[in-house]
């Protein structure tokens, strides 16, 4: 042991290092009550938005730009009826939506609503060719533009997909992001769970009417059980002295517990053509009086895939490009998750530029 200066006590020091980090440790944890506050002041969007048409509970946002749009064309976003679509503008370095205005587009996006218990019976059909075939005849007579853009996400995607295969002459470009196509794989926890042999989306349905958010959370959570209730809580302890990180961190987390109720009719269909018996990619996916074809999407395809999704797996969305009808189609893939491929650093810088170039280069 040193006889000399006692910062050279190699135990002395070990102590205060202790003492140091331990008081930081505590300074953090004080902070803690202030949280609830702060996630209270949460924003919902980042960037301006109008409400140019509504239907119903569904509403289409407008969002405000300086200059007039450089592309005729414009852009409709499809999100998903299980969460709020403000997660693709969520905070003003993660807007998805902003590359789009940025590159001169007309951007508009879909915010389904809240469906109530009386919602329960519509179906895919309601939506597809009901609000959704409105919401694009409403934006073509709008601005003058014979078609739109599609960007579908998740669910959305899955609809869009869908939806262009109905009316290809409404859609000059279709855009997916993590949307679900095949689910003949076994890749995703989802697709195991909603088998036939351990759900029975009948009985669900007939008793809850809608599904219930709280059951969609749940299910949400266990995919990834240790990261999302164990790893996530104590990476944000240990920076609770990073005010950005905390900012985001709340900001993510008031958007994955802002889920909403799915209409009954429209998960049963969900579960039952696609999870169970995976009609869309055997031709034989009904909606309403007709059937979903998917050689009859020939506008160009752009097909967005996380290597690491956990919800969507890329086996899922793949599948899509061989079964169209486009000559011009293409993937782009990025190692990211299902929420990571929107609102991700790395999505932000090396994605949506790319997107938003292609779209570029094939609208008027």
């Amino acid at each position: 042991m040193s006889d000399g200066n006692p910062l050279e006590n190699p135990w002395l020091r070990a102590t205060q290092a202790m003492l140091a980090e331990s008081l930081a440790v505590w300074q953090r944890v004080g902070r803690l009550p202030m949280l609830g506050l702060q996630s209270q002041r949460v924003k919902k969007g980042a960037t301006p938005a109008a409400v140019v048409y509504d239907e119903d509970r569904m509403q289409l946002l407008r969002y405000e730009r300086e200059e007039p749009p450089r592309h005729k064309t414009p852009l409709v976003v499809v999100f998903a009826l299980i969460n709020r679509p403000y997660i693709l503008d969520i905070l003003p370095n993660k807007s998805v939506v902003r590359h789009f205005i940025r590159a001169g587009f007309d951007t508009y996006l879909i915010d389904w609503g809240v469906p109530t218990h009386a919602d329960r019976y519509l179906t895919l059909d309601d939506y597809l060719n009901g609000y959704l075939r409105n919401v694009v005849d409403f934006v073509r007579q709008r601005s003058g533009a014979e078609q739109v853009n599609l960007l579908g996400y998740c669910m959305g995607g899955t609809m869009s997909t869908m939806f262009t295969a109905l009316h290809q002459e409404c859609v000059k470009n279709l855009m997916l992001l993590a949307a679900g196509i095949d689910f003949s794989t076994r890749d995703g926890l989802l697709n195991i769970w909603t088998d036939k042999r351990y759900f029975d989306v009948d009985a669900f349905v007939d008793s809850f009417g809608n599904c219930p958010p709280e059951f969609l959370q749940a299910a949400f959570q266990l995919l990834k059980p240790v990261g999302n209730y164990i790893e996530k809580p104590l990476g944000l302890l240990e920076r609770l002295d990073d005010e950005q990180f905390v900012d985001e961190y709340l900001t993510m987390e008031a958007w994955l517990n802002d889920n909403i109720a799915v209409p009954g009719e429209v998960f049963r269909e969900f579960v039952k053509y696609l999870y169970q018996q995976n009609l869309l990619v055997k031709d034989q996916m009904p909606v309403g009086r007709r059937i979903v074809r998917l050689r009859k999407i020939t506008c160009p395809l752009l097909n967005l895939m996380a290597t690491k999704d956990d919800l969507v797996p890329c086996a899922q969305s793949e599948p899509l490009n061989d079964l169209v009808g486009s000559s011009d189609k293409r993937v782009m893939k990025l190692s990211a998750g299902h929420i990571g491929l929107a609102m991700g650093s790395r999505a932000q810088k090396e994605l949506w530029p790319n997107v938003a170039q292609w779209l570029a280069e094939r609208s008027d």
